[in-house]
């Protein structure tokens, strides 16, 4: 019918949990359902509705003139500003165009149902201020009430001498999801930066040229000396180039990084850097594991963590 979407009341069907009583949410084409707003005013758990024959609804058709009875009926208020509209007949392709929903349906309740939407207005400042991004959910809490210790004929007495069914409540953390959000917050190009108080390693050695003696046995001494501190370090002593080396350090994402190699021992020095680029020096062999070592309970001290 060439009508832009935010001229259009469209439907969402759903279902009470408890009743399986059809509610019908009316709002704006344009707009999604945020569920748990809905939930609030019914004061019921919903689910999906099952658009059966026998329910009287017309999936694809539906619109607020004609639904059978004992559906229940919510009104978004996006749709309280709009004088006309198009939208379903409850009658198998037809639908109503310059339907008014007031002059229709009489004085209705709009209530605030619908997600909010990039460029949305504030309802404080009244600007088009709103902007959406993805997020992670790390952690969720569900208050239970007494459903599950009155199944359980969980009771105890309380102070007055009555007894009671306690009150539950359960929390979860994911630690995956946790994961995903450091690296999302914290990472580069070329990969993340663990925070040092999370990360799988403090230090990580990569040995170029593994096969020269000196390059061996100058990591060795490093590893073991860093570990027997309570460091944890990762030792990379693979026969490959030094660029994938260090490529897959980035990926790695290990705090900080100790570069022992042949042309570094030939002057004398270890390189030390941060993951983060903070950091770079080039310190005399003798001195890098006390350097290192420092720096990693300096940082861990900045985030009141300790080795």
């Amino acid at each position: 019918m060439k009508i832009p979407a935010t001229a259009t009341c469209k439907a969402v069907v759903y279902q009470e949990n408890l009743t399986d009583r059809y509610v019908v949410a009316f709002l704006r084409g344009d707009l999604d359902i945020n569920e748990t707003k809905l939930r609030n005013y019914l004061k019921a758990e919903i689910h999906p509705a099952e658009i059966t024959a026998e329910c009287g609804l017309t999936a694809g058709f539906i619109g607020p003139k004609g639904l059978p009875e004992g559906v229940r009926v919510v009104y978004d208020a996006s749709l309280k500003e709009l004088n006309w509209v198009a939208t379903g007949a409850n009658e198998v392709d037809m639908h109503y165009v310059g339907f008014n929903i007031p002059r229709e349906m009489g004085e209705v309740e709009y209530v605030d149902v619908a997600k909010a939407y990039d460029g949305g207005i504030c309802p404080i400042c009244g600007k088009k201020s709103i902007y959406t991004s993805r997020g992670i959910e790390v952690g969720n809490i569900f208050q239970l009430g007494t459903k599950y210790t009155e199944s359980m004929g969980m009771t105890y007495v309380d102070a007055d001498g009555t007894m009671k069914n306690p009150i539950m409540g359960c929390y979860g953390i994911g630690v995956g999801r946790l994961a995903a959000s450091v690296c999302e917050a914290h990472r580069d190009d070329y990969g993340p930066i663990w925070p040092i108080s999370i990360a799988p390693w403090h230090v990580q050695i990569c040995s170029l040229r593994s096969d020269n003696e000196e390059v061996a046995a100058t990591s060795k001494r490093i590893y073991d000396e860093l570990t027997k501190r309570g460091v944890e370090v990762l030792w990379d002593d693979r026969s490959v180039s030094a660029g994938v080396m260090f490529s897959d350090a980035d990926l790695f994402g290990v705090p900080v990084r100790m570069v022992v190699s042949p042309k570094g021992l030939k002057n004398g020095t270890i390189e030390i850097s941060a993951r983060d680029k903070s950091m770079q020096e080039k310190k005399p062999v003798d001195e890098a594991v006390d350097f290192v070592y420092n720096y990693v309970v300096d940082e861990l001290a900045k985030l009141e963590c300790r080795l």
